[in-house]
């Protein structure tokens, strides 16, 4: 089995359903063990995710934040893998924001994937990509020169307790992000990171940014 972002031959294993990439450093889950796409579905369907919920607006609030700071209503962006509650849509375009929805089982309108945007935001989305290198080019191919590319995943780092860990343990989960593997994102593709925490991940679609990692 190949690392699907970087291509490289894993070999390491962190335990039964997860290799470890020796080059970009992702946790891939082995094809072996990965669910169908209406199992993938039916879990998704399961989230208790209320758009007018509060909890749920200040979970995916740092996205929201940054648009808002960064952006105006006059910018177009799309919300990649919005699920069944796209809440930050929601606050934005409360706000006046023009925002187009793009879900592969529950907004699935390829022609917002024809237009190009001033920035593309994802939350919980990247840790579900069987084919992260694709998805990654796919974006940046719809992204505007010094456009952003605006994510929520949650990175790994070795103090976690893999094993106990809940996004090891969410079965749709098949690419988990580390520092490294995020370094290896900016370095390969036209990105450059301008922010990265545990959760949040900022690139600029510029070769001239400079990246604060």
């Amino acid at each position: 089995m190949l690392c699907p972002l970087c291509d490289t031959p894993l070999e390491s294993r962190a335990d039964k359903y997860y290799f470890i990439c020796s080059t970009c450093g992702a946790y891939v889950r082995d094809k072996k063990y990965h669910v169908t796409n209406e199992r993938e579905k039916q879990r998704y369907l399961e989230h208790n995710n209320d758009i007018h919920d509060e909890a749920y607006q200040n979970f995916t609030s740092p996205i929201t934040n940054t648009i808002l700071q960064k952006f105006t209503a006059g910018h177009s962006g799309l919300d990649y893998g919005c699920g069944t509650s796209p809440v930050i849509t929601k606050n934005l375009r409360e706000n006046g924001y023009n925002v187009k929805l793009y879900d592969p089982y529950f907004y699935p309108d390829k022609d917002n994937l024809e237009n190009n945007y001033d920035y593309i935001f994802s939350c919980e989305v990247f840790e579900h990509f069987n084919d992260p290198k694709s998805e990654i080019n796919k974006l940046i191919s719809i992204l505007k020169p010094e456009g952003y590319l605006i994510i929520m995943t949650h990175l790994y780092n070795e103090k976690i307790p893999f094993a106990k860990w809940y996004y090891r343990n969410d079965d749709t989960h098949v690419f988990i992000y580390t520092l490294k593997t995020i370094k290896y994102i900016e370095k390969t593709f036209d990105l450059r990171v301008e922010k990265v925490d545990k959760k949040l991940i900022i690139f600029k679609h510029s070769a001239a940014s400079t990246s604060s990692i």
